[in-house]
């Protein structure tokens, strides 16, 4: 039924449920899965704290580098279970990424975690499952994660 599944990642518990999700479905439907981490261009602002605990190390982890770490782990984890992967680190907005993806590769399915669908908040901010939810070029699961 599923040929090609596109989920995302962004490295929180949330979202690697959602791609050991994707993954199983993946094999069981014989289909290829893309694996998509998005990500700012700029490090967001750190508290005193933060860039104190990074310390010298703060130059190593840029947004891209982390973007393909996390993106490339999740690869790996579902290369293990022998399902076919691709990799795609978009820059900008997560929900913009996901949906380029799928209509890209002419996905059958999203997977996106559910992390962000109970805020008080997404009625005005929006959140990456609402948006896909409401702007898919295909079906979408939402995986329950929490």
């Amino acid at each position: 039924m599923f040929t090609a599944i596109v989920v995302g990642t962004d490295g929180s518990e949330t979202a690697a449920k959602a791609v050991a999700m994707a993954t199983e479905l993946a094999k069981v439907h014989g289909a290829r899965l893309h694996v998509v981490c998005a990500y700012e261009p700029v490090l967001p602002a750190l508290s005193a704290e933060e860039q104190e605990a990074l310390g010298e190390l703060q130059w190593m982890a840029s947004p891209g580098e982390r973007a393909e770490r996390v993106a490339s782990a999740a690869a790996e984890a579902a290369r293990a279970e022998g399902v076919p992967v691709d990799t795609y680190l978009p820059v900008g907005d997560a929900a913009h990424g996901l949906l380029d993806v799928a209509e890209r590769q002419g996905a059958d399915l999203i997977v996106v975690g559910n992390k962000g669908l109970t805020s008080p908040a997404r009625f005005l901010l929006g959140s990456v499952p609402s948006k896909v939810v409401h702007h898919a070029p295909c079906h979408v699961l939402v995986a329950r994660t929490t």
